[in-house]
């Protein structure tokens, strides 16, 4: 039975948040609140989802994300297969098409993304015949990866709207980063970035939000400082002259974070660069760090999306 059946989501797949609506958004974040509290039980598991097969298919590694979306499949009661990448037919040169074709065969209910490039899980999307959910392509976009930092957002301030959040570090190389400063404009945050220019894109204004070169600056009045992970693997060149100087400038510790509001807190999708990006004194504060909490929203989240995308299909309408 679904819980809320007077409030259809009217997508077929969870490409971008800038697809969604603010009501699409609360939806997601209203059932994923219910799923919090289930995950918190002895029995978690239900049958939503019986006789549903979904398929993770990474082609980047990915503790978290993989491990937290098949996590959500099983308590929904789902059949998740974790489709190897490395040695398999996409890497002796099949393209993705090709792939999509022996997606289709297999009769999927669901398919879960992860991709190096930009772009690559919106073709899949357009040519597969299941749900399809981007965890993750390039550069460009991790909706769940929002949605769940919103969740965690809202159930310790009660609200997303009229926030100061200020989103820190390499801001060229994140998609946590594009999904989450789309979100927070759909939900009427004030969104902040902060970041040596070398770590911004080109015309980043464009995307709502204030830029910030100096930390301290950048975090004063904050009510959320989310710290983001060098991602070095996607750079080929030199970004900043050492990673000492990075973190004097750009890191997150105790002094940096005094300017922020004395309730602010602290989040960062993981995994963390300790001493890199974020200090380990900052990082482990129980009261002020959201960083366990959210690797938990995560599964409550992907479960709310797949429950959302595939418990009744007759009411999904293709976006």
């Amino acid at each position: 039975m679904d819980i809320f059946p007077a409030r259809p989501f009217p997508h077929r797949d969870l490409l971008t948040i800038d697809r969604l609506s603010a009501a699409d958004i609360d939806l997601v974040l209203d059932l994923a609140q219910t799923y919090v509290e289930q995950n918190r039980q002895d029995d978690k598991k239900r049958s939503l989802l019986r006789g549903r097969t979904i398929v993770n298919l990474f082609f980047e590694t990915s503790t978290r994300t993989r491990t937290s979306f098949e996590l959500a499949g099983k308590r929904l009661g789902a059949d998740v297969i974790n489709m190897p990448t490395d040695g398999t037919s996409v890497k002796k040169g099949e393209t993705l098409l090709d792939t999509a074709t022996t997606l289709n065969a297999m009769h999927l209910d669901a398919l879960v993304v992860r991709h190096p490039e930009s772009g690559a899980v919106q073709l899949l999307a357009e040519k597969v015949n299941c749900a399809v959910i981007n965890g993750g392509d390039g550069t460009h976009e991790h909706p769940t990866q929002a949605l769940l930092d919103a969740l965690a957002i809202r159930r310790r301030k009660g609200r997303l709207g009229g926030l100061i959040v200020a989103i820190c570090g390499d801001i060229l190389h994140s998609r946590v980063a594009r999904s989450n400063i789309a979100l927070l404009n759909i939900m009427g945050a004030r969104v902040r970035v902060v970041a040596p220019r070398t770590l911004l894109p080109a015309e980043i204004e464009r995307l709502g939000v204030e830029v910030f070169h100096d930390m301290r600056r950048g975090l004063a009045d904050a009510d959320i400082v989310m710290m983001l992970r060098l991602q070095t693997e996607r750079m080929n060149s030199n970004f900043f002259p050492s990673i000492r100087e990075y973190f004097h400038y750009f890191g997150l510790d105790a002094e940096k974070m005094a300017r922020a509001k004395p309730d602010a807190l602290i989040m960062h999708p993981g995994p963390i660069n300790r001493g890199v990006e974020i200090d380990s004194a900052v990082a482990d504060d129980l009261d002020r760090s959201l960083i366990r909490e959210q690797v938990e929203m995560g599964v409550a989240i992907r479960m709310a999306c797949l429950d959302l995308l595939l418990h009744d299909p007759g009411r999904r309408n293709a976006i």
